[in-house]
């Protein structure tokens, strides 16, 4: 008796809930695209310089965690391990500075080409 008097219940709170919402066919607003907007000089230059210290704070920290594997590696008497760790660290190291240093240079060019053309 209970459950059809909650059954009941939800119902009608869900056919007047349904019944408010009617959709407006005549709208006259279509949805809005949202227009590309390019970032300034400034901006570039900035995320730029940004990028290249990521990397860098990237690659130290893989190159710090590497290390201290290697150094464990060591101390329990595994050199092999110890020097495919220290490779693998500096091999990672290298190229997470390069992609870095790389994406924020192409930033930093970007933003010089975008106040330079501002001056002519």
């Amino acid at each position: 008796m209970v459950k059809a008097a909650a059954a009941l219940l939800s119902l009608s709170c869900l056919a007047t809930f349904a019944a408010g919402q009617t959709a407006d066919v005549n709208s006259s607003e279509q949805p809005r695209v949202a227009a590309h907007r390019s970032s300034s000089a400034k901006h570039d230059v900035g995320s730029g310089a940004g990028d290249i210290g990521k990397g860098v704070a990237k690659g130290a920290g893989g190159a710090a965690k590497a290390t201290g594997s290697s150094a464990v590696d060591l101390v329990t008497l595994h050199p092999i391990n110890a020097a495919t760790d220290l490779g693998k660290g500096a091999v990672g190291t290298g190229k997470t500075v390069g992609v870095g240093a790389a994406k924020g240079t192409g930033k930093i060019v970007r933003g010089t080409g975008k106040a330079l053309r501002h001056l002519f």
